[in-house]
C-alpha cells in the first residue's frame, strides 16, 4: 500500500490573535480528520523591523502596510501556546508550531511538541535551521522561493548538527497567497524526491483541494493547508485559506486518492476476480466432438464464461485426442484430453 499521507491543518495566524479563536479552530481541525494542527510561534521584533512592509496579499486583506503592527496583532504569549497545546491533548490532535526564532524553538520544545516545521522564509536562515535540527525532532522545512542550490544548503546545515537527515521531510511550496495554478509546478514533487532521496510533501497556497490531491498522488507525503472558520474574516491568510467543510473534503479526498494509489504491482485484484470469470474467454467446442477425436481448430472457438482452457492456449489443444465425447458448447478442461495439461 502506499505510504500514509500525514495532513496538517494550519491554523497559523488565523486566529486574530484571539486564544478562543484558536482554540475554536483545534476543535475544527479535529473534526475534518487531520492528523495535527499548526500554528506560527513568533514575536514582532525578533522577526521584522518597524516600518518594514507587508506583502501586497497581505495589505489588501488586512489594510495593514506596517508588517511590524500587523505582527505584533497575532503574536501568541507563551501561556496561550500552553492552553492551546493542553487543549490539543484533551482532544486528540497533535499541536505543533513553526518557530520564527531559536527562542520560539525553546519554547515549543519544552511543551513537548513531536515536530517542527520551518518556514520558507526561513529557509536560508542558517542559525534558525540549525537551531531546529539540534532538537532531533522530526524536521519539515517548506521550500516556496527556494532554488535546488539553497535547499542542499538548508539540508547540509540540518546533517552537519544532527549527523544525518533521519526524520526530515522537505515541503514541495509556491509562496503566494493565493497561489495560482500555473505557479503550482507539482511536477516537482517526484523530481526533488528523486535528487533529494528525501520524503517530500506538499503546503499548498492554492485555492480548492485539487492541488492536495493531486500532490499526494504525486508522492507527496505530508499535505499542509491553511484552515479558517471564515474566509470573510479580516486577516492575511484566511481568503486563501479552506473552511471546514471543504477541508474535511480535502482530508477524505486524500485518503481515497491513497487507496487508489495501491502498492503499484500490476496485478488482478480480489475485487476483479469476478469480472475475470464472466468478461475472458475460454476453449469451447464448436461442434460435438465424439471420443477419441484428434482435435482439429475447426472443432475449436473461443467463447465466456473464462472457467477452462485459456484461448492463449488454443494450439495446445489442436492435436489432442479427446478421452470422452464433448457436447458442442462445452467448456473444455484438460482433463477431457488425453497427455498433461498444457503450458
Amino acid at each position: 500500500m502506499a505510504e500514509k499521507v500525514f495532513v496538517i491543518a494550519e491554523a497559523g495566524v488565523n486566529h486574530n490573535g484571539e486564544l478562543a479563536l484558536a482554540l475554536a479552530l483545534c476543535d475544527a481541525a479535529h473534526a475534518t480528520g487531520a492528523d495535527a494542527v499548526k500554528f506560527q510561534t513568533f514575536r514582532a521584533q525578533d522577526l521584522v523591523l518597524p516600518g518594514a512592509p507587508t506583502a501586497g496579499y497581505q495589505a489588501r486583506e488586512t489594510g495593514e502596510i506596517d508588517q511590524f503592527a500587523m505582527l505584533q496583532k497575532l503574536e501568541l504569549s507563551e501561556e496561550v501556546h500552553g492552553k492551546i497545546k493542553a487543549h490539543c491533548d484533551s482532544i486528540g490532535i497533535e499541536f505543533f508550531s513553526t518557530p520564527f526564532s531559536v527562542d520560539a524553538v525553546d519554547m515549543l520544545v519544552a511543551l513537548g511538541v513531536r515536530r517542527l516545521k520551518l518556514s520558507s522564509g526561513e529557509l536560508t536562515h542558517r542559525a534558525l535551521v540549525e537551531h531546529a535540527a539540534a532538537t532531533g525532532l522530526p524536521l519539515l522545512l517548506s521550500t516556496g522561493m527556494a532554488t535546488m542550490g539553497e535547499i542542499r544548503e538548508a539540508l547540509l546545515w540540518t546533517q552537519k548538527v544532527r549527523g544525518d537527515l533521519d526524520g526530515v521531510t522537505v515541503l514541495h511550496c509556491t509562496s503566494a497567497y493565493p497561489a495560482n495554478d500555473e505557479s503550482l509546478n507539482l511536477r516537482a514533487i517526484p523530481v526533488m524526491r528523486g535528487d533529494l532521496g528525501l520524503p517530500v510533501g506538499y503546503s499548498d497556497h492554492s485555492l480548492g483541494i485539487e492541488a492536495a490531491l493531486a500532490a499526494v498522488a504525486l508522492g507527496a507525503t505530508v499535505v499542509e493547508k491553511h484552515l479558517t472558520l471564515d474566509r470573510a474574516m479580516a486577516g492575511p491568510d484566511h481568503s486563501a485559506s479552506l473552511e471546514p467543510a471543504e477541508f474535511e473534503s480535502m482530508v477524505l479526498g486524500i485518503r481515497r486518492t491513497i487507496a487508489m494509489l495501491g502498492d503499484g504491482v500490476k496485478a488482478p485484484t480480489a475485487q476483479e476476480l469476478d469480472t475475470t470469470r464472466v468478461a475472458r474467454r475460454s476453449v469451447a467446442a464448436a461442434v460435438s466432438i465424439p471420443a477419441g477425436t484428434v482435435i482439429e481448430a475447426s472443432m475449436l472457438l473461443c467463447r465466456r464464461p473464462a472457467t477452462g482452457i485459456p484461448p492463449r492456449q488454443l494450439e495446445q489443444v489442436v492435436g489432442r485426442r479427446s478421452r470422452t465425447a464433448i457436447a458442442a458448447g462445452t467448456v473444455l478442461q484438460w482433463d477431457q484430453f488425453e497427455g498433461e495439461a498444457g503450458p
